[in-house]
């Protein structure tokens, strides 16, 4: 075992008598002591096949593996399992779902494909009512709730057409042999308790399970992982309750209370000596975090030393804010001689980032947006991409759904219901299905047309995509769904026109990848499913990176600045979806989301920490948004400036702003001090300044 490890690491790696807790501060090294416990537990005998690690992203379960890969080597079938909780499941329900009546090349739905099919439930157009309906039965099925549950215990009118619309949806998934994101966790979950034997031959291939970023678990996840562990409970479960801040997602810190209660052998390790940040950062950070109720009481500490003071920057409005922490951002780049990539600027909600995009841009700065939306996730991208995707393979059945019905041509839900149900029975996709003669007994002459009608039209397009020059091929498929047309039906002019520029660089894309690669569309096709990770390179240039609190989690710069340190804003008082708040996770979002942990229904009360427990719904919102603004400033490791707005404009309107409660929690002076104030014309005019000394020092250097 590594000698630089600190003895709590080493305590948490070596223990394997039972189930076990590592509460692991921000910048704790929980990363390492998951894997070098892994290590052990192969060094103790465990087989490494039997080991299994969990995390909540890709990007995590890739470093993990990496990092792993370069301690242990192993033939690729013998490596530890290290996958997100949604991997794990799709394992689960490829191996076993038959046992819940799904074919094994079942499909699985994207949020956008889940959405269109909960607004022919609804009977609406309007894609927000859609999306807040598809957030609440997201939180529903996380929390266990099934139709009929959420229908029992639906609180006013508005929920009941939900759960209404939710027996809809579940039975249209049951139809189309299709699963969404959250059937994932929910569907293994009924499969281990309604199936013994599953259960036991899973408990027997995964004998020890560790589980990354405990605290964002939901009640579903809790469960699933409950039932894998089984009587033997042989697990490590790594979290902090300081940086729980997906209350709104379903997220729920009673599943640390649980822990105690469900095992009452637990044993809890506290990792708090930090790696990452000066003193003066965490000092900061332990003060904020103070005023929350524990769990688990702990301090963070560094051997870093006292490092930079804090900084607290007050601003005139929005525009003084951009262009100050730009200016002071060159400066400090200038003057330690960094790389923009050592530079984060955080915020609380996406529509924060313009002023800052366009001061950056005024300067020349290179920066990297994250947490907005992907050019590739946009509808009319995604459209497209349904019938390359069909092209490319003609099992895909929510690429034919989306098609078939993008733009509309006479096949409604029922008619779909009818196919995808006969196609089940039949264990083909359901584009084999409707040539099948069987489906005549099923489907009506009507109905049946133009289903024959479109799927004789993509094995034409197919034909062609395989042999002739793609930008033809690509031409005349927009030509012959009318895809210009169906824009300008469904949105108003200036709207459809922007959808349609994007559908034709796309397509010009498309066409000149073709042409340099000498590719048919079916080449191209195959591939498509990579393409929205070509604009997303972030880690590989130097660039400032923007981004929301919540994307930033896990990640870690040398000098960070959070902007809009505000009351209303930093905490959030809500009236905004989460897309602004979370990153843009759904676009729609149920606004009463924003209400942290009351937004989930279903939970229970029965084990909730007495010491954990919030007075109200309101000092539980606050509680999380504390949680959230200490997960910003311990993103920090050599500098910290925060700011705040004396004046903000929304809309035409401008509205005056208070300093962040946060601010003085942290014992940080956020009063303004005489001339101490940046406006925008003094930013401006010490941009300029230091633009001629940068351009000095750089003729100077050349000489």
């Amino acid at each position: 075992m590594p000698a630089q490890l600190n003895p709590a690491q080493r305590e948490a790696i070596r223990y394997l008598d039972g189930p076990c807790l590592v509460i692991a501060g921000a910048g704790s090294g929980k990363t390492r002591v998951i894997t070098q416990k892994i290590v052990h537990l192969i060094s103790a005998g465990f087989s490494p096949q039997a080991i299994g690690a969990i995390t909540f992203t890709n990007k995590a379960a890739q470093e993990m593996s990496e990092r792993l890969g370069k301690m242990v080597k192993l033939p690729e079938g013998q490596r530890p399992l290290v996958s997100t909780f949604h991997s794990l499941g799709v394992q689960m329900l490829r191996r076993d779902g038959q046992s819940l009546g799904l074919k094994r090349n079942f499909s699985i739905l994207d949020g956008d494909d889940s959405a269109n099919i909960l607004q022919q439930a609804l009977g609406t157009t309007d894609r927000k009512v859609a999306r807040a309906a598809q957030h609440r039965i997201s939180l529903w099925k996380n929390a266990l709730v099934d139709p009929d549950r959420a229908a029992a215990g639906a609180k006013d009118s508005l929920e009941h057409g939900i759960a209404r619309a939710y027996r809809d949806y579940a039975a249209t998934l049951a139809a189309y042999q299709s699963v969404d994101f959250d059937d994932l966790i929910r569907l293994p979950v009924q499969l281990l308790r309604e199936h013994v034997e599953v259960a036991q031959a899973w408990r027997e291939k995964l004998r020890y399970l560790l589980v990354d970023e405990y605290q964002d678990t939901n009640a579903c996840q809790y469960e699933l992982l409950k039932l894998l562990v089984g009587p033997r409970a042989a697990f490590t479960a790594v979290g902090d309750d300081d940086q729980s801040i997906y209350g709104w997602r379903g997220a729920t810190l009673e599943n640390l209370a649980r822990l105690s209660t469900d095992y009452p052998g637990l044993k809890v390790v506290k990792l708090e000596q930090n790696y990452r940040s000066s003193v003066s950062i965490l000092t900061a950070a332990n003060r904020l975090i103070a005023h929350n109720p524990k769990l688990h009481e702990k301090k963070l500490w560094s051997e870093h030393g006292i490092g930079d003071p804090v900084q607290v920057v007050p601003c005139e409005h929005d525009e003084a804010e951009a262009e100050s922490v730009v200016m002071r951002l060159q400066a400090h780049r200038f003057e330690r001689r960094t790389k923009f990539s050592d530079y984060a600027i955080l915020y609380r909600g996406n529509h924060q980032a313009r002023t800052f995009e366009q001061a950056l841009r005024k300067e020349k700065i290179p920066y990297v947006l994250s947490g907005g939306q992907s050019f590739f996730e946009r509808a009319e991208i995604r459209d497209l991409m349904a019938y390359l995707r069909l092209l490319a393979n003609d099992d895909d059945d929510p690429a034919f759904i989306r098609a078939i019905t993008t733009p509309k041509r006479g096949v409604g839900t029922t008619t779909l219901q009818a196919l995808g149900t006969y196609a089940g029975e039949r264990h083909v996709s359901m584009f084999a299905a409707l040539f099948e003669s069987g489906a005549e007994q099923r489907i009506g002459p009507r109905q049946l047309e133009p289903l024959r009608e479109f799927g004789n039209f993509v094995n034409r397009t197919g034909w062609r995509a395989a042999k002739e020059p793609a930008a033809q091929v690509l031409d005349d498929l927009l030509k012959a769904i009318d895809y210009r047309s169906h824009l300008f039906a469904t949105a108003d002019d200036k709207v459809a026109a922007a959808r349609w520029q994007n559908v034709s660089d796309f397509v010009d894309w498309l066409k000149k990848r073709a042409d340099e690669d000498g590719s048919t569309l079916v080449q191209l096709a195959q591939t498509v499913s990579l393409l929205s990770q070509l604009d997303r390179k972030d880690g590989e240039v130097d660039a400032v990176r923007l981004t929301t609190i919540h994307a930033s989690k896990g990640l870690e710069f040398p000098h960070v600045f959070v902007v809009g340190c505000e009351e209303g804003l930093l905490p959030h008082h809500g009236g905004r979806g989460v897309a602004e708040e979370s990153g843009g996770d759904e676009d729609g979002a149920d606004a009463a989301a924003s209400q942290g942990r009351r937004a989930a229904p279903g939970r229970s009360g029965a084990n909730d920490d007495a010491r954990a427990a919030p007075a109200s719904a309101d000092a539980a919102r606050i509680e999380e948004e504390r949680r959230l603004m200490y997960v910003a400033v311990t993103r920090a490791q050599r500098s910290l400036t925060l700011t705040w707005c004396r004046e903000r404009k929304r809309g035409r309107e401008k509205y005056a702003q208070l300093p962040s409660r946060f601010l003085a929690e942290m014992q940080l002076d956020a009063r303004p001090k005489p001339g101490a104030t940046v406006s925008a014309d003094a930013a401006k005019a010490k941009l300029a300044g230091l633009r001629e000394l940068l351009a000095g020092g750089v003729s100077s250097r050349s000489r």
